[in-house]
């Protein structure tokens, strides 16, 4: 009997997953379940709009989905339609690839402004993230803060400061395209507390700031280090040195006429949001740096802004019959294994850290518990006992083939030079399946 194991999540930490299961060698038989009708987690909601390229990797995932040892359940969601604790009757294995995807939480005075938000409903609202296409965040403004110094912050800046030719060419939902596109915003600020050797941003999405063409970056030479620290690691001294490289050519441009600028500001912590009911600004404290923490130094100053965004990190929520740690916003594992039936990869296992293929380890090792775990064997029915209950609660499952049918209207109805036109509601989505094309 083949081991039957159901993955909790559509991401890559979930593909990656059964990719190594597929490769492990024992008879297996995955079902791959998601709240969402569309797979692929941050690969569509999370990835900026103008980063197709990235966005490619969905066709690796597709290769494993593709046999018929592989299924995808959309539009089905834990505690609404099934629990955890009936997957885990059901099935050998349950392995969580939920991800992170809250927010961590701005705690400085005024936080709770209207035209506070974070990064992941930020995000969420321009990509066309169901849970996000409500927030309408007020636009209507002059000067945006973004603070954080990882590639979301860098991200957030980039699609406010890019012209609108090049947000046309994404798959910007219309109605985020349309109020970027009406913004008056001239000014966007990316405050890190600390320093640039401290900076989280990959080089490519850096340089990426040089190469708008109607947004200058701006960078104050005096905060540019002239040395490197010792004790960095091979790998981080070198990105280190290529981050500085650019920033210095960017501190060294003079004025241009381009209309936008994006303002790097290092040694600097968020102290207040300032307004009444809405942001009108940000008070900011300087910091040095001692001993790997930034330390106040005492200097004040504010920002006039409308808007504030923080990317300061995504945090995991807690799933019900599952012991979690809130203060790591994780849940309790041992590399991997909760215990004998029930695994974490990716961001619930670990913390919202790394890069996509940063997901991949966390596949092949949980592969690695389960094969310890069962020995190859299966005792569970999983598949069809899942297709019961689901039938039985009036469950519209979302399979493989239902969302290539959504994917192909969203390509075939794009407009211009855009990708696809993305379907932003479930509810659009199944009414989509539900007609002439979907049945």
């Amino acid at each position: 009997m083949p081991l039957t194991v159901a993955i909790i999540g559509s991401g890559p930490a979930g593909f990656y997953t059964a990719d190594a299961l597929l490769r492990s060698g024992m008879a297996i038989e995955i079902d791959i379940l998601d709240r969402l009708p569309t797979p692929f987690g941050l690969i569509r909601g999370g990835v900026a709009p103008d980063h197709q390229a990235t966005k490619k990797i969905i066709k690796k995932y597709e290769k494993t989905i593709l046999g018929e040892a592989v299924q995808f359940f959309g539009n089905v969601e834990m505690g609404r339609d099934v629990s955890i604790k009936e997957l885990r009757a059901m099935y050998d294995a349950v392995v969580l690839a939920v991800g992170a995807p809250g927010d961590r939480k701005l705690t400085i005075p005024g936080a709770d402004k209207n035209g506070v938000h974070g990064s992941a409903a930020f995000v969420g609202w321009y990509n066309g993230h169901p849970d996000f296409t409500n927030l309408e965040p007020n636009l209507d403004i002059e000067t945006a803060c973004v603070v954080g110094n990882g590639n979301v912050a860098i991200d957030v800046a980039r699609i406010l400061a890019r012209s609108g030719d090049g947000r046309a060419r994404t798959d910007l939902p219309g109605y985020a395209r349309d109020a970027i596109d009406a913004s008056p915003i001239r000014d966007v600020w990316l405050l890190g507390r600390r320093g640039p050797i401290d900076a989280k941003f990959t080089n490519v999405e850096l340089r990426e700031m040089g190469e708008l063409t109607e947004c200058s970056p701006r960078v104050r030479p005096e905060q540019l280090p002239d040395n490197i620290p010792d004790g960095l690691s091979d790998r981080r001294r070198r990105l280190v040195e290529r981050n500085l490289d650019t920033l210095r050519t960017f501190a060294a441009q003079g004025d241009d006429d381009k209309p936008k600028c994006v303002h790097f500001e290092f040694f600097a912590q968020p102290l207040a949001v300032l307004g009444g009911e809405r942001v009108e600004g940000l008070r900011v404290e300087r910091t040095r740096v001692e001993n790997g923490r930034a330390v106040g130094t005492g200097e004040i100053f504010d920002i006039s802004c409308g808007m504030v965004v923080a990317a300061i990190g995504y945090r995991s929520e807690p799933l019900a019959g599952i012991p979690y740690d809130d203060a790591r916003g994780i849940v309790p594992n041992s590399n991997g294994r909760i215990e004998k039936g029930l695994y974490a990869v990716g961001w619930i296992k670990r913390g919202p850290s790394g890069v996509i293929s940063s997901n991949r380890p966390d596949g092949i090792i949980a592969t690695e518990h389960i094969m310890a775990d069962f020995d190859g064997r299966g005792e569970k029915s999983g598949r069809p006992a899942l297709e019961a209950i689901l039938a039985e609660r009036g469950v519209r499952v979302v399979s493989f083939a239902d969302w290539k049918i959504i994917e192909a209207a969203e390509e075939t109805s794009a407009v211009g030079d855009a990708p696809r036109r993305k379907f932003t509601s479930i509810k659009e989505m199944l009414a989509l399946l539900n007609g002439p094309q979907g049945s």
